[in-house]
């Protein structure tokens, strides 16, 4: 007997169609949502049923809670998967399903909200006994700013207290920079979180990023399937994932391991979560906990012969944690996103032609298909490439080639970059830190091609033609999605 009758999937592209593919194999229906831009989409088509949630614009449909909601209820549905991003670490909405007799397959909102703070997130930390980065365990003001990063020493790291996903970070060296950094991360963290509280903590240098993925039932069992490595970072956004993480002795995981268990059960937490550390010169500093299922999911799932979304679904309901087995083997994953290689401007446009690779050891989770229009609406995240090898080496050697098998015509996407990480001598070294795509040499010819983006870039942020009006626009404001497809138009046409 299925644990649940009907889950909603409150979420659109790979990741639906994930938790789809797995309910299925349950014996569990499935309704997926969908806006304007994706009526078309094989989440829509792979359901059982699905639903209209309304406009293109994230607001007016994956983002507004009453309609999803509505949705659930209106299709009969006992259980919701959030997914991640959107609504998934949205403490209201959570209380809000319970409320219309919806189980939400996440955790309690007092552990969502208690992690979504960064601020209150850390003090609670501290007081599991999980090891800290220096900082200030409070937001700060302009009148505290100057003192407080002398206090905890440069460089220091400001941060949006209600962050996540590389949003509301500014790294600041000496106090020259300090003010400005401070507005503009204030700034970022408002248009992003709706929240401008920033705080403090110490820039630690040459830090590899290592995450522990955690579950957790009703029953207090806390489990945890060990850590993953997301170093390779553009923009503070995890590009290239790998486990085991080569930097750790196994000692060195077992405490890491016990350190995000321990704040797990601090909060009573319930469901899958991953424990973000900071890891270096062979110690390890809390860094954040998400309160979800991670994009990188899959490298974990390849190893420990476990499927998360399988165990969401059962701890969801009730069951007990199923304890992790014995890792086997390396795994690597590569994001493939729609976005210029050189500059990770967004890329968009209808894909043409599609070639998909395949082999022993290879997963795609994605929701591709020729003819499918990248739209300016959604994170630019198309997919994601998943190896399995015997060890390390074999892993590498099988994602490069499934990376050169891959091919996607239409619009420009971030394979380029990911295969030059993985024939570069530092990743494969193993020695590698979150710096290391800034130490990536362009390829040769692309100079001339990064000149003339850079001068669109300028001539686009000094004004912009509106109509027949010309409009002003500050040097220093973020360009939206739909404002960075037209610069990276403009420098096609440039070419």
């Amino acid at each position: 007997m299925a644990l649940f009758r009907r889950i909603l999937i409150a979420n659109r592209g790979e990741i639906a169609l994930r938790v789809i593919r797995t309910a299925e194999e349950m014996g569990i229906e499935t309704v997926a949502v969908f806006s304007d831009a994706d009526r078309g989409a094989l989440p829509v088509r792979r359901a059982t049923a699905a639903e209209h949630i309304g406009g293109s614009k994230p607001a007016q449909s994956y983002l507004d809670a009453g309609r999803v909601l509505d949705a659930a209820v209106r299709s009969g549905c006992d259980a919701l998967h959030p997914g991640y991003g959107f609504l998934s670490e949205n403490a209201a909405f959570a209380e809000a399903c319970a409320r219309r007799g919806i189980t939400f397959l996440g955790p309690p909102p007092d552990a969502i909200r208690a992690m979504g703070d960064k601020v209150a997130a850390r003090r609670i930390a501290q007081q599991a006994g999980v090891p800290l980065v220096p900082g200030l365990q409070e937001d700060v003001d302009e009148p505290r700013l100057a003192a407080a990063a002398l206090q905890v020493g440069y460089p220091v790291m400001l941060k949006a207290a209600a962050g996540g996903g590389g949003k509301g970070i500014r790294i600041v060296h000496d106090e020259k920079g300090l003010l400005e950094a401070f507005r503009m991360a204030r700034a970022e963290a408002k248009g992003a979180f709706g929240d401008d509280r920033v705080y403090l903590e110490k820039f630690v240098t040459r830090p590899r990023h290592v995450e522990i993925q955690v579950m957790a039932d009703k029953h207090g069992n806390v489990v945890h399937y060990g850590e993953r490595e997301c170093s390779v970072q553009r923009r503070h956004q995890k590009l290239v994932e790998e486990t085991p993480c080569s930097a750790l002795t196994p000692e060195l995981r077992e405490r890491m391991g016990r350190s995000a268990c321990d704040l797990a059960r601090a909060v009573g937490y319930v469901g899958a979560g991953t424990v973000e550390f900071l890891y270096s010169g062979g110690e390890f500093y809390f860094l954040e906990m998400n309160t979800r299922l991670q994009v990188e999911h899959p490298v974990t799932e390849m190893c420990y012969g476990v499927d998360l979304v399988r165990e969401q679904i059962r701890v969801g309901a009730g069951l007990e944690v199923t304890q992790p087995g014995t890792p086997r083997g390396h795994a690597i994953e590569v994001r493939v996103n729609a976005e210029h290689p050189t500059t990770f401007f967004p890329s968009l446009g209808r894909i043409g032609r599609l070639r998909l690779p395949g082999g022993p050891g290879v997963r795609l989770d994605s929701a591709m298909f020729r003819g499918l229009e990248v739209t300016p609406f959604y994170d630019s995240m198309l997919g994601k490439l998943i190896v399995h090898g015997a060890d390390r080496e074999q892993a590498i050697a099988r994602m490069q080639r499934a990376l050169r098998e891959m091919r996607i015509v239409g619009v420009a996407t971030s394979l380029p970059v990911a295969l030059r990480v993985l024939e570069g001598d530092e990743f494969r070294s193993g020695d590698y830190d979150t710096g290391i795509l800034e130490r990536l040499a362009p390829p040769a010819g692309h100079d001339r091609e990064l000149a003339l983006l850079a001068a669109a870039v300028v001539r686009f942020l000094s004004s912009e033609r509106v109509g027949g009006d010309r409009r002003q626009s500050s040097v220093g404001a973020v360009p939206t999605w739909a404002q960075l497809g037209r610069v990276e138009r403009l420098w096609r046409d440039r070419r």
